[in-house]
C-alpha cells in the first residue's frame, strides 16, 4: 500500500508570537492598549482601555508615544481569564464631533453599568480627554454604540471645587450600596498650593442619578505623593480608591500625620486609601502600597494604573506594562499592554494585600465551549495577526457575530499566520466536523495541542465574501479539552470571521438508548437560557453571532 505525506508549514515558517501559549498575559499578543478599567455584565468580564495602538499606527511603528493620536478606546471582553475577545475600538473623537475644539483625546476611561427604572441596563463611561477635562460616553450595551450625551465635556476647570487642579483627567467611577455614583479624577505636579507629599490635584465629586452631571462641588481627596490614575471600588461597603504616586523623593513622609505603621510607598507605584464619607477629606484612611512600578518586574519603567475587579468569586488586578513592547523590539517606546493577575482582598477590612505582575497570569476560570460560534478575534495568543477594521471603516455594515464596537471586525491572515485558544472542552465524545467562516482563498490547519504538531484537520477554501467551508474530521484527534492552533500555511486576502465545532454522535449504551458523557450533559444543561452580548434573552441559538449559554440570567453585583 503507498501513501501520501502532506507536510504543513514548517515552524520556521510560523509569524513570531510574542505571548507563550501558556501566559495570560498581556490579554492581547498584538494590540497596545493601556489604563485598563473593568465591568462583569451577564456573567462575562469586559475590559476597556487606552488604545496606544492608534499611536503606534500613527508613527509608523516607531518613535515614542506621545499619546496626541490617541482618540479611540479599545474593548476586550473574556469568559474565562484566558481567552479575550477583541471587539474593536470605540470611536470618541467621531462621537464627541459636535464638541468642536472643546475634543483633544481620549485616555484612561473607567466604566461602570445600572439598570434604569424601567429594568433596561444603562452603561457609562467616562474618559479622560486630554490633560483638561473629563468626558462621559452612555450606551445600552458594553459594546455599543456609545454616544456624547452632553455637547461638552463633564468636568473643567470651570468645574466648581475643581481649581486649583493641574490635570483634570483619569476618572474613576463607582456606585455604592445605595445607589449612589461617586466619580474621582485629577493628577499632575503639585500645584500652587501643594507639596511633593500633598500635591492637592485629586478630587472626588457625587454624580447626580443622571450620571451625566455633578451634584455639588468636588472635593480635595488628600492622597499623598498622587500623580495620577484615580480609580474606585466598593467593598464591604466602603469606598476604596486607588491611585498612582508620583516619582518625587519621600523625604517629607515622617511628616505626614495619617501614615500609621504604613512605609513610604516606592516611586510610581499603586497606592489606595478608604472612606466610609468621601466628600468628608478627613475621614480618608491610608491603607499604603500595592503594587510596585512595571519596572519592579522587569516589565519597564513608566507610569502605572491599575483597576480592581472581582469576578467568579475571586479578585484581579489589572495594570499596564510595557513587556509586550520589550518583546517585539521595534525600536519605538513607551507602548504599553494590559496584564492581569490575582489578587487576595479581604472584603470585611478592604485590606488588598501586595500584588505581582507576572507573565504568567491567572488561570482559566471555565472551559471553552467550542460547539458555539467563536469569533476569531476571541484568541489566548496569535502570530502575525491584524485587524482589517481597526480604525473603524465607516462604510461597513456590523459584524455577523453581533460587534457593535467596531463595525464588520475581522482577523487579517497571511501565510504562516495563526491563532490559539486554550481549553476548548470537546467532551469524551468529540467532535465531528469543524467549519471556518473566512473569506479569499487558502488552506487552514487545525492543530491540536501544540503550534507545530500535525494538521489534525484541513480546511482549503476559496469565497470572495465571508462564507461557511466545513470538513469532517476525526472525533478521537478533538475531544477531551485541549488548546487548538488555527494555523493558515496558505493565505491570499484572508479574512478570519468565526469556526466552530458540531459534536459527535453520542455513544449508545446496552439498552439502545444514547449516552452523553459528562461533558455533553453540561453543555446541555448551559443551553437551558441563552442570551445574546447584550444581555437580551434568545429563544433559540442564533445561526450566526456569539451568545452566552447558561442555566440562568446573571447580574453584576
Amino acid at each position: 500500500m503507498f501513501g501520501t505525506l502532506v507536510l504543513g508549514t514548517r515552524a520556521a515558517d510560523l509569524a513570531n508570537t510574542y505571548k507563550a501559549s501558556s501566559y495570560s498575559n498581556p490579554i492581547s499578543p498584538c494590540v497596545f492598549c493601556a489604563d485598563p478599567t473593568a465591568m462583569e455584565y451577564n456573567g462575562r468580564l469586559y475590559v476597556y482601555g487606552t488604545n496606544d495602538h492608534q499611536q503606534f499606527l500613527a508613527n509608523n511603528r516607531a518613535g515614542e508615544n506621545n499619546y496626541g493620536a490617541i482618540k479611540s478606546l479599545v474593548i476586550f471582553s473574556t469568559a474565562d481569564m484566558v481567552n479575550w475577545t477583541f471587539h474593536g475600538t470605540i470611536d470618541v473623537a467621531k462621537i464627541c464631533n459636535a464638541w468642536g475644539w472643546r475634543f483633544a483625546a481620549s485616555w484612561a476611561p473607567s466604566v461602570t453599568w445600572r439598570e434604569n427604572a424601567n429594568g433596561e441596563p444603562e452603561f457609562f463611561l467616562y474618559f479622560a480627554n486630554s490633560g483638561g477635562s473629563v468626558g462621559v460616553l452612555k450606551a445600552s450595551s458594553p459594546t455599543g454604540p456609545w454616544q456624547s450625551p452632553l455637547s461638552k465635556p463633564l468636568i473643567d476647570g470651570d468645574t466648581p471645587g475643581v481649581k486649583p487642579c493641574n490635570w483634570i483627567f483619569d476618572p474613576g467611577v463607582a456606585i455604592d450600596d445605595e445607589g449612589t455614583a461617586w466619580l474621582a479624577f485629577g493628577g499632575g505636579d503639585p500645584n500652587a498650593q501643594g507639596t511633593k507629599l500633598m500635591p492637592g490635584n485629586s478630587r472626588i465629586a457625587k454624580l447626580k442619578p443622571s450620571m451625566t452631571a455633578l451634584d455639588g462641588a468636588a472635593v480635595n481627596l488628600p492622597a499623598p505623593y498622587l500623580f495620577e490614575a484615580s480609580e474606585l471600588n466598593i467593598i464591604g461597603g466602603r469606598i476604596v480608591y486607588t491611585y498612582n504616586t508620583s516619582w518625587s523623593d519621600r523625604n517629607d513622609w515622617s511628616s505626614y500625620a495619617k501614615r500609621g505603621s504604613a512605609k513610604a510607598p516606592s516611586a510610581c507605584s499603586m497606592c489606595y486609601m478608604v472612606t466610609d464619607t468621601p466628600l468628608d477629606p478627613d475621614s480618608w484612611e491610608y491603607r499604603g502600597e500595592y503594587l510596585a512600578n512595571p519596572g519592579t518586574f522587569g516589565f519597564g519603567y513608566g507610569n502605572n494604573h491599575t483597576h480592581l475587579q472581582k469576578f467568579r468569586d475571586n479578585y484581579y488586578l489589572f495594570y499596564h506594562s510595557m513587556v509586550l513592547e520589550q518583546k517585539m523590539k521595534t525600536g519605538a517606546s513607551g507602548f504599553r499592554s494590559i496584564g492581569v493577575d490575582q489578587v487576595t482582598v479581604n472584603e470585611e477590612t478592604q485590606r488588598i494585600s501586595t500584588a505581582k505582575m507576572t507573565n504568567q497570569g491567572p488561570a482559566a476560570t471555565d472551559n471553552m465551549n467550542p460547539y458555539d460560534w467563536q469569533q476569531a478575534e476571541t484568541m489566548a495568543t496569535a502570530g502575525g495577526v491584524s485587524y482589517e477594521d481597526f480604525k473603524n471603516a465607516s462604510k461597513a455594515t456590523c459584524s455577523n457575530l453581533g460587534n457593535d464596537a467596531s463595525v464588520n471586525l475581522q482577523v487579517q491572515m497571511k501565510a504562516g499566520s495563526w491563532t490559539m485558544v486554550r481549553n476548548a472542552d470537546f467532551g469524551s465524545n468529540g467532535a465531528a466536523s469543524f467549519t471556518l467562516r473566512a473569506s479569499g482563498s487558502g488552506t487552514l490547519e487545525v492543530r491540536v495541542g501544540k503550534l507545530n504538531a500535525a494538521a489534525a484537520a484541513t480546511v482549503t477554501f476559496s469565497s470572495a465574501e465571508q462564507a461557511d467551508h466545513t470538513v469532517e474530521i476525526a472525533a478521537d484527534e478533538f475531544s477531551g479539552t485541549q488548546n487548538i492552533f488555527f494555523v493558515f500555511t496558505e493565505a491570499d486576502n484572508v479574512k478570519f470571521d468565526a469556526w466552530q465545532f458540531a459534536a459527535a454522535q453520542p455513544d449508545t449504551d446496552a439498552t439502545g438508548i444514547k449516552a452523553q458523557g459528562q461533558g455533553a450533559k453540561e453543555r446541555q444543561k448551559a443551553t437551558d437560557n441563552i442570551y445574546n452580548l447584550n444581555g437580551q434573552k434568545l429563544n433559540t441559538p442564533p445561526a450566526r453571532g456569539i451568545y452566552i449559554s447558561q442555566g440562568q440570567k446573571l447580574k453584576a453585583k
